[in-house]
């Protein structure tokens, strides 16, 4: 008779892969999100990965440190908040970011000025134009960012070769 040692599936929470990977539920399936703050030509100045359910305004908050006097933030609805506002105005630094439909101050907003948003997305798309990146082929969090950092580096290398 060979003896048989029955092991119990390696959990995740206490085992030797815990708090390594940025990945979080978010309606069903494991994803993650990758926050960047770009210049005036759309090329990266910071990035940051938290987990796919993690709120964007709360990710928002530590990125805000290379924001100075007189810079303009240009964001999405997803980070308004009051908190955030009052942050960057304390800063010198003025936040454009188009207000939720059920805000009751709703703040000076500009339409005209939120089209330079799209330089975000630009970028964004420059970066999964990287299949690495786009899948999310490194799982470990360690590896994933350093992956979307190495492109990052890589679309600016490209924009500096212009």
């Amino acid at each position: 008779m060979v003896p048989t040692i029955k092991r119990r599936p390696q959990d995740t929470t206490t085992g030797h892969d815990a708090g390594t990977r940025c990945t979080g539920r978010s309606r069903g399936a494991l994803t993650t999100k990758i926050h960047a703050l770009v210049d005036a030509n759309g090329l990266p100045i910071l990035l940051k990965l938290t987990e796919g359910q993690a709120h964007d305004g709360r990710s928002a908050a530590d990125m805000l440190d290379d924001i100075g006097t007189g810079q303009v933030l240009v964001a999405d609805r997803a980070y308004d908040s009051d908190a955030l506002r009052e942050t960057l105005a304390a800063r010198g630094a003025w936040a454009h970011i188009k207000p939720m439909p059920n805000r009751v101050n709703i703040p000076a907003f500009s339409t005209f000025l939120y089209r330079y948003r799209n330089l975000v997305e630009r970028f964004f798309n420059k970066l999964k134009h990287f299949r690495a990146v786009a899948t999310r082929y490194e799982k470990h969090d360690a590896n994933y960012p350093a992956l979307v950092k190495l492109t990052s580096a890589r679309i600016w290398m490209r924009f500096m070769s212009r």
